[in-house]
């Protein structure tokens, strides 16, 4: 999963909010590092990768992309699935897209200590509005060259917007399928967490 499917599975307390992106910059040991409530949706991030990574319906999915992308195909497909979120939004939300992005979008910019590389993104993810771009099938092909320009191989990418144009009603279905199961396994951690917190 990606940015987008993240910050609306974790929970959209503030905190909660920016641990779901704090998960992507955030390494090693969490504990004592941040307030319980973000610890925990870093934790959550982690436990959400986890779970899609070894999800029969993922590697389903990523057995459709060519022997040779097989390396990248989980990059790829993290992308896909977040705009598969977005173009069925409705779907999956009671807020519509553009109010759930804004209040994220408040929330990053009313932090002034983000981590390392997500403090130098979020001006630009703020005002290109990355997550509601998603949308837009054309936007995954910048998002894939970006990824390309952070690799040591970025030759590894190419063709990829062509393979997941070619993919794209297989995998869609395999997203429709496979994220309500995720969003179970989401709010079973919220809410075991919340009990928690009330014991």
């Amino acid at each position: 999963m990606n940015y987008l499917a993240h910050l609306h599975l974790g929970g959209q307390a503030p905190q909660q909010l920016l641990g779901s992106l704090y998960g992507d910059f955030v390494k090693g040991r969490i504990e004592g590092q941040f307030p319980e409530p973000l610890a925990a949706a870093i934790q959550l991030h982690r436990r959400i990768d986890a779970f899609t990574d070894s999800h029969p319906l993922v590697l389903n999915a990523l057995g459709r992309f060519p022997k040779e992308r097989r390396r990248y195909a989980g990059i790829i497909l993290d992308v896909f699935f977040d705009h598969c979120l977005a173009v069925n939004w409705q779907d999956y939300a009671e807020q519509p897209l553009e109010q759930f992005t804004a209040n994220v979008y408040r929330v990053l910019a009313a932090e002034p200590a983000l981590p390392g590389q997500l403090a130098r993104i979020a001006p630009y993810m703020m005002a290109d509005d990355w997550l509601g771009a998603y949308r837009e099938f054309g936007v995954l092909e910048q998002v894939f060259n970006g990824i390309a320009r952070r690799l040591s191989r970025p030759e590894g990418m190419a063709g990829a917007m062509a393979e997941v144009e070619a993919l794209y009603e297989p995998l869609m279905g395999d997203f429709r399928v496979f994220y309500p199961e995720l969003q179970v396994f989401a709010q079973e951690y919220l809410t075991r967490g919340q009990m928690c917190r009330t014991l």
